[in-house]
């Protein structure tokens, strides 16, 4: 595979992760570690359906632990964050903080071996956080207090991301077939950690189950595959790039589905963090010229 088609593989997680927050707000009212559990166990059963059928079954066995728990931890605690957040802030808003991850990407691939952080990346991570801190402060509809266990969710989903997705860079030589163990040992984590913390309240009715089948096929599914791919044998660059077009497609998603209403602090803080995150890539970009 070539790094180009890799990076276009990539990027269908990005189109992918675009319904996310909505089809997470039509799973409502099912607490966050039992949506886990059901996403996972369609998603990873999704994966090793594939694997078996693709005869890469045998390539699980040599993985090593610490790439298990790694992906599992990665995977888990991002979603376990976001169904959190969404359900605890208003979806938008949580939605365009936990989007703040690809700018995060680039900041932390500035910071590896054989990279430096550059003052674009500086300038546009400034701007990013900008847009972030419209959200949090309320803009014109005024401070909600009440929202901030939500943003800072939000914020801790969009920094375990990041972490993840970097540090997938380093197991490039990793079968992507790994990511279905990843799901179904984050379905299984999910199940004792619902039944402890939460009361069990399943979707409810077409939308809510179909919202909740919808995520583990695509956003919580097919995505992860798709996305490993391209940060293993793509350009993490390029595509951390490309993923700034998530806040504004989820933003709009969730506009034109009624979910969220249209406002101007919400265009300015989605117009902030994705110009943020275009100047840090600028800067990575240039930086490899």
């Amino acid at each position: 595979m070539s790094r180009n088609a890799a990076t276009l593989i990539g990027f269908v997680a990005v189109l992918l992760w675009g319904v996310l927050a909505l089809f997470t707000v039509g799973s409502a009212p099912t607490p966050p570690f039992l949506l886990n559990a059901i996403c996972f166990s369609v998603g990873g059963t999704l994966g090793l359906v594939w694997t078996a059928a693709s005869g890469g079954l045998g390539q699980l066995r040599t993985v090593p632990v610490h790439v298990y728990l790694l992906g599992t931890l990665g995977l888990f605690g991002y979603h376990a964050l976001y169904f959190s957040a969404l359900r605890l802030a208003p979806a938008a808003e949580a939605s365009l903080i936990a989007y703040l991850w690809p700018l995060l990407i680039v900041l932390m691939s500035g910071l590896l071996p054989g990279e430096r952080l550059r003052t674009g990346h500086v300038i546009g991570a400034v701007i990013g956080f900008g847009g972030a801190a419209l959200i949090v402060t309320g803009a014109a509809t005024g401070f909600q207090a009440d929202a901030l266990p939500g943003y800072a969710l939000a914020m801790a989903c969009a920094l375990t991301w990041s972490s993840y997705s970097v540090m997938s860079r380093r197991f490039g030589m990793v079968p992507t077939a790994s990511v279905a163990m990843f799901c179904v040992a984050s379905a299984a984590l999910s199940v004792p950690l619902h039944l402890i913390t939460e009361t069990t309240a399943w979707p409810e009715g077409v939308t809510g189950w179909g919202s909740a089948i919808a995520l583990g096929l695509g956003p919580v599914g097919l995505a992860f595959y798709v996305w490993d791919i391209g940060v293993k044998r793509g350009d993490i660059q390029i595509l951390g790039t490309a993923s700034y077009a998530a806040p504004l497609l989820s933003t709009i998603v969730l506009v034109m589905a009624g979910v969220a209403a249209p406002s101007w602090s919400l265009v300015a803080a989605a117009v902030l963090i994705t110009t943020g995150a275009l100047l840090a890539a600028r800067a990575s970009l240039l930086g490899r010229d």
